[in-house]
């Protein structure tokens, strides 16, 4: 393990157990000015020495814990750090807990210079690919001008793409199939989905901008498909990429959105609903508190905020309140769409697919719509979330889709 790791893992152990000071002080704090309250004037004094107390003792607790974690984590990274040791997430598995972690509190951990805040980069093989022309060249040896880029979606990373399906079946990923049929180079990304979907959409627009002037061969051909808030991250990408006079918005043919959140989900909807009404109470406002320390980029998908304006001058905490702007799709560009339901009818436009419904992923809101053409979209039933990472008819309808250029581009490069 290096030393870095190490100091990192002591830091977010210290924020961990700031985050757990603070929701037990401030329960205790609503507990007591409700006791204190129904007493009346004369628990005044009391309540004065108690608040003073309790202050100083948990603030006390809190800087012992925290300064014995970074201590503890300055001797370890000293005696046990080796720089020349492999990262810890080299393991699928820490990796997979490092992706969740960011998603959850990844703005955080940038903020804080954490080692485990991830950046956006592409991954080659479980490793990432430095944007230079040397490694670029090296990693995509056999690069043509058609390019896949697979975005992925929260708390995950680019391994969801190799999703076994649930039928058993042992088939290859979407990217390799549509390297072998359609001749596209698969492009896999990492990133940090606990920052706003913006700031992700900016750097990708930056990092598919180089990319594409590294390229080994001309650029003829961009495809972006994108799973959950990856497909948000690749439609403010395309937005941000033509704000910025980017080059490579004129090659993109198709983005497709597997499940995506365009109108918001439901699960952020009602965390968000719950940590509002928990705010009410003295008792339990520590909790809300708690659970509003959430990531700004888990916020974003409670309505699908896919640009700075959406979020910014305004309180992320406000009650339900949609503030999205519409953001037009590339003229040259055919964008699809894949909703599913876990079950049929009523239930399944419900439930959609335990966390995406399908008037979601399809754009079809009352207040607002999102302009996909109903014939570029693909609605299943019986199919949860994850399915769509690999699925034959979702496959199936992929490879018709990108196989059909809407205008041949320039190459470009």
């Amino acid at each position: 393990m290096q030393g870095q790791e190490i100091r990192s893992l002591s830091d977010l152990a210290g924020e961990g157990t700031r985050v757990l000071t603070s929701l037990v002080r401030d329960t205790h704090g609503g507990i007591a000015r409700r006791v204190f309250s129904s007493i009346g004037p004369v628990a005044k004094p009391v309540e004065v020495v108690h608040n003073t107390t309790a202050a100083a003792t948990y603030h006390a607790v809190d800087r012992a814990l925290r300064a014995a974690l970074r201590g503890a984590g300055a001797l370890a990274a000293e005696a046990r750090g080796r720089d020349d040791d492999e990262t810890v997430e080299s393991d699928p598995r820490v990796a997979g807990f490092v992706a969740a972690l960011n998603g959850i509190y990844g703005d955080e951990l940038t903020n804080r210079g954490n080692g485990f805040a991830l950046k956006m980069q592409i991954r080659r093989h479980g490793k990432p690919v430095a944007i230079n022309a040397t490694d670029v060249a090296e990693a995509f040896p056999q690069a043509t001008g058609r390019i896949a880029v697979f975005v992925h979606g929260w708390c995950m990373t680019e391994r969801s793409w190799w999703r076994r399906p649930r039928d058993g079946e042992e088939v290859s990923p979407y990217g390799a199939r549509l390297r072998g049929e359609l001749g596209f180079t698969p492009v896999y990304l990492r990133y940090n989905t606990g920052l706003h979907i913006s700031d992700n959409g900016k750097s990708l627009a930056a990092l598919i901008d180089r990319l594409r002037t590294l390229w080994p061969v001309p650029v003829e051909e961009i495809a972006l498909i994108g799973h959950s808030m990856g497909g948000l991250v690749a439609r403010s990408a395309c937005h941000y990429g033509t704000q910025h006079h980017h080059g490579w918005p004129d090659a993109v043919r198709h983005v497709v959105c597997l499940g995506s959140p365009h109108l918001g989900a439901d699960l952020e909807k009602g965390v968000h609903a719950a940590s509002w009404a928990l705010a009410r109470l003295p008792e339990t406002k520590g909790l809300a508190s708690f659970l509003n320390a959430r990531s700004v980029g888990t916020k974003d998908l409670r309505y699908g905020a896919l640009l700075d304006e959406d979020w910014s001058e305004c309180d992320p905490d406000e009650f339900l309140r949609d503030r999205c702007n519409e953001v037009p799709f590339l003229p040259h560009a055919v964008y699809h769409f894949v909703a599913t339901t876990a079950g049929p009818g009523p239930v399944g436009a419900v439930l959609g697919d335990r966390l995406v419904r399908p008037h979601s992923a399809s754009g079809k809101g009352k207040s607002r719509r999102i302009p996909f053409d109903p014939d570029h979209g693909l609605t299943l039933t019986g199919l949860h979330h994850f399915d769509l990472l690999n699925h034959a008819q979702i496959y199936a309808k992929l490879r018709e889709w990108l196989g059909q250029s809407p205008e041949p581009a320039e190459p470009t490069g």
